[in-house]
């Protein structure tokens, strides 16, 4: 199998601002945001389509992106919602041939700057955009659903 990015940012060679971190998934920051705490989902295990992939492990995937979206409109980046992308295959625009779910904070009022976020796509901040999902994260667990 050739490198893949995602596998090495599972196993530690590759640097990634993590946010969510279980024995069968990672969450991190996306290095090309589209808004501010744009984060991705994926398995640990690689998957290079939703083909290869175990169903029960795309609805992990599915319910941590959720658990996520949630965290985010506790976080301080006070996102109003959340966009949950799966791009599956090079037709769809997977551009990482690693199974990834999308998780984009959504604030109301936000079409233009999310149509530049996808033109431009920098990072800003990410190590305190982490701290702060992971905040929400932990808001989200104390406080139940």
């Amino acid at each position: 199998m050739s490198s893949c990015i995602f596998c090495e940012i599972v196993c530690g060679d590759a640097p990634a601002n993590r946010v969510y971190e279980d024995d069968e998934l990672l969450a991190f920051l996306d290095i090309r945001p589209i808004t501010q705490g744009h984060m991705l989902v994926v398995p640990k295990s690689h998957s290079t389509e939703l083909a290869d992939l175990d169903a029960d492990a795309g609805a992990r995937m599915f319910r941590l992106g959720h658990r996520l979206a949630l965290a985010l409109r506790r976080s301080d980046l006070a996102a109003d919602g959340a966009n949950l992308v799966l791009n599956d295959g090079t037709a769809a625009f997977q551009t990482v041939g690693h199974v990834h779910l999308h998780v984009v904070p959504r604030r109301h009022g936000d079409k233009l700057r999310f149509a530049t976020g996808l033109i431009l796509r920098r990072s800003k901040e990410p190590e305190a955009t982490a701290l702060a999902i992971r905040a929400g994260l932990d808001r989200f667990e104390t406080e139940g659903s």
